[in-house]
Formats: structure tokens, sequence, C-alpha cells
């Protein structure tokens, strides 16, 4: 029988006044919603220290050092490898920080990463301008980058768990969790993308073309001020109550036992991330193409920003997203996703040679809708689905890094093996003639919606906090001690949410 201490009409009194106890939850609800965003919005200084490399590519290997970046030389894609293999080990290694040491150090360590490391980068020098390039090279992308990418990577599992955790603990408006998730995380990711190419266009605007150096260097120096903000909220933050009821971090996590009950949702939601990674990332290269075309010869000052208008037709599907993955749920807000970005590309594919070159105009814009359903479905709801639906709080980190991760690598495999794709199909040139990635990608937008259709559940607002109760069922039948689980103590604030929670785990 539940803890009548637990529930929800409990009203607390100051003397001989009694509390209205929904005031007191308006208040703390107030009160989460800044530690939510400072959970889940550093991913807006990892998506700024993540995509700010792009431009600063661009400039570096086309403008200053033109002859360390011939055709053949494999500089500029180490700079991107690194990055990846960075952003893998922290999703893994910070996946069970997360479960193990907590979610706050986590968080805190991935903030301190990416500050430290952007700043090194931004900073690199060498003796000369080939010395300047070595050190590019042999520093900033075997040391400096690697780490920001542990740093980018360590959010994942750390920040966006914890606030999937802080929104779910029942503190809000359950019509609305959804949509202060996708606004927390993906939505910051995207608005730093953007941002990343507008802050060097500025730069761009206010040193000219003579001061190369201080544009590329200020872009990337400006991304250590995103994790200086927020370092100072995450120290004044605690654990999620859900996490001090239910972390395994003094006990062993039965392994095998978790495998066994969730393997199908992680297989599935790392197969549909997989997918989706595969062609979103590898997409973004066509920006080059729409350049191209648009306008040949382009200038330094235009190719930017075209980057910024390409990047800036994630913003209506992030936004818009959010507020559909509260009426259709995440399942299903990523289906419609998926089947409308399926429907742009084969139209895409369809019409290419009638509107390539004769109207870029409108292949631009029907390219950046195709973009924008991809972040309104899966953009916006593998985060989701993998932070809530995929395992309980004591091993969520580890198996959204997880799925992280996997998605990730099919980002890598993307963008190595696009222009092999389109050669594949047969195309003239690098870009412009060939339709069958639109083909591909529309194909596996259809296969992803399908998978998750049949093997990933629409969750509900009280999907996370039920599942922790049958979790600990689950073990109790398979004969494993519970009796160690959530020994954290608890916060005073959050008292009357956590005591509902441990009540539920009572009824066993």
């Amino acid at each position: 029988m539940r803890n009548p201490l637990a529930a929800r009409s409990l009203e607390p009194t100051t003397g001989e006044h009694p509390v209205d106890s929904n005031i007191i939850e308006e208040k703390i609800g107030l009160s989460k919603i800044g530690t939510i965003f400072a959970s889940g919005a550093a991913l807006f200084s990892d998506g700024y220290a993540n995509a700010s490399i792009g431009p600063v590519l661009h400039i570096i290997r086309t403008y200053i050092y033109p002859d360390s970046f011939k055709s053949g030389s494999q500089n500029a894609s180490l700079v991107s490898s690194m990055a990846f293999a960075g952003i893998i080990i922290g999703q893994l290694s910070f996946g069970w920080i997360s479960d193990k040491i907590g979610r706050k150090f986590g968080m805190l360590a991935c903030t301190f990463i990416v500050f430290l490391f952007s700043a090194l980068e931004a900073a690199s020098k060498g003796p000369g301008p080939q010395g300047t390039i070595n050190a590019l090279i042999l520093l900033t992308i075997s040391a400096y980058r690697f780490f920001v990418g542990i740093g980018i990577g360590g959010e994942y599992p750390t920040g966006s768990v914890a606030a999937s955790s802080l929104i779910n603990e029942r503190l809000f408006n359950k019509r609305h969790q959804q949509r202060l998730f996708v606004l927390a995380t993906n939505t910051m990711i995207d608005f730093a993308f953007v941002l990343s190419y507008f802050v060097c266009l500025v730069l761009l605007w206010i040193f000219g073309m003579n001061h190369l150096n201080a544009v590329w260097r200020m872009t990337l120096g400006l991304g250590v001020i995103p994790p200086m903000f927020l370092l100072y909220f995450r120290l004044k933050m605690s654990e999620p109550e859900s996490y001090k009821a239910n972390s395994m971090k003094h006990t062993r996590i039965p392994y095998w036992l978790l495998i066994k009950r969730y393997w199908v949702k992680l297989l599935a939601v790392s197969i549909t991330w997989f997918l989706y990674g595969t062609y979103v990332v590898s997409f973004g290269l066509y920006s080059t193409a729409i350049t191209s075309v648009a306008v040949p010869n382009a200038t330094l000052y235009e190719t930017i920003g075209w980057g910024c208008l390409i990047n800036f037709f994630y913003i209506p599907g992030t936004v818009i997203g959010a507020f559909v993955v509260d009426w259709l749920g995440p399942k299903y807000c990523m289906i419609f996703g998926l089947v409308m970005q399926a429907i742009f590309g084969f139209f895409l594919s369809g019409f290419y040679h009638h509107l390539v070159p004769n109207h870029v105009a409108g292949f631009a814009i029907m390219y950046g809708i195709f973009l924008s359903f991809g972040e309104l479905g899966p953009g916006n709801c593998l985060g989701l689905l993998a932070s809530k639906a995929i395992g309980p709080t004591a091993a969520r980190g580890q198996l959204y890094g997880i799925a992280a991760a996997v998605g990730k690598v099919g980002a890598f495999i993307g963008t190595y093996t696009f222009d092999d794709i389109i050669a594949s199909f047969g195309g003239e040139d690098s870009y412009g003639s060939n339709t069958g990635v639109f083909w591909l990608a529309s194909g596996l937008a259809v296969a992803s919606a399908i998978i998750t259709f049949v093997f990933i559940p629409n969750i509900r607002s009280d999907f996370m906090h039920d599942e922790d109760i049958k979790f600990r069922e689950y073990l109790i039948e398979h004969g494993y001690d519970v009796s160690k689980m959530g020994a954290d103590p608890l916060s005073d604030v959050n008292q009357l949410e956590a005591a509902a929670i441990r009540a539920d785990g009572e009824k066993l």
C-alpha cells in the first residue's frame, strides 16, 4: 500500500496555517526548469564546439594552409576522425560514470573538458607557418580535438539522462514533459550549429580576409563561454531524486539480467540511430553542392553564409517538433518525421534534374524541409527515447551511451562513404548529377519508421517511474538483493517526490 506521506495531496503546514501543496509544487517546478536547462543545455556548448570546426577547417585548408590540405592529404579527415573517436569514447565511458559515480560529477567533468580543450584548441601554435599547421594537426587534432570530442560525447549520457529524470519527477504538467526535454537538448544543439557559422561570419565581417587567423581562433575560442557559464549552475545542482532512489552506485549492476530484459528496445533504438546518423550527417555535405550551384566561385563570405542558412533549416523542425511530440508521443512523432522525410526525399530524387540548376532556390527550400522533418522526427525523438524507453534509472546512462555511440558510428560511416555511395549509383561527379543518395536516404528513413513502429514503445509521462518499479520486481524475482539500491541521502526540496518513488518500491 502506498505510504500516505507520499500522497500528492499532502498539505504541509506552517504553524496553524496550511500551505497549499499545489503552490509548493508550482514553485518547485519553476525552480527545476532552470535545473533542467542546466542539465541539457550544455549540449549547446557541445554543439557549438562540434560545428564550429566546419567553417574553421574551411578557412584553414582553403585560405591559410592550402598546401598542407592539398588533394590527397589526410589532414582534413584526421580532424573529423579524432573528433568522432573522442565522442564515441566519451559516450561509452561517461555512460558508466553517469550510473556508477553520478550524473552531476559526469556533467561537471564534461563541462570542464569542453572548456579547457576548446581554449587550448584556439590557442594552438607552432614555429612558423608549417609549425603552426603541425601543431594544429599533431596537438589540436591528436589531443585537443580528441578531448573536446570526449566532452561532447559525455554530455549525452550525463546531461540528457539527468534532464529526462528531472522532467519525469512529476513536478510539471505531464502534457509538456516531452517538450521540455526536446527544447533543453536537441533544440540547443541545432541553435548552436547555426550560431557557430554566424559567429564565424560576423568575425569575418569584423576582421576581413587579411586577418583570417583571428577569425578561426576566435571562432573556436568563443566556444569556452557557454561551458564557463553553465559550470556555475551545475555546481549548484543536486542529483535527480529518481537517481538517488534507484541508483546502483554502491552495488553490482546485474548486466546479464539487464540485457535479457531490455536488449530488444536497446537494439531497436540503436539501429534507428545508426541509420539516421548514416544519412543525415552525410547529407550535410550537400550544402557544398547547393552553394556551388547557387553561387559559382563563391567567396568565403558566401560559403559560410550558405552554411549558416543550411543549418538554420534544422530550427523549425526541432521547435515545431517539440510541440508535436507532446501531442503524438515520441514514437509516433518519430515515425511521422521519418515518413515525411522519406516523401520529400523521393520527391527530390524525382525532380532533382528539373530543380538543379534551373531552380536551385526551390531545391534549397525542399532540401531544407527534408532536413527539418529529420529534426522533427528522429532528431528530437531518438535522444528522448534513449533517455526514457530503453532501460531503468540504475543503468540508463550506459544504455543511452551505447545507443548514442552506435548512432555516431553510423554518422562516421556515412561521412566517409558518401562519395563512394554516389559513385556506386553511377554519379558523374561528386554531388550534382546523381540522385541515388536521395533514394537511399528515403529508403533508410522508411526502414527506421518500420523498426520504430514494431519494436519501440510509445512512452507515457510516468513511463520511467513505472519502469523503475517493474525493474525492482524483476530483480527480486531473479534473486537479486535490492537493499543497497538508492543509498544516497534525499534532498529536502524533493522529499515529497522521493517519498512517492520509494513508497511505490515498498509495494514489493
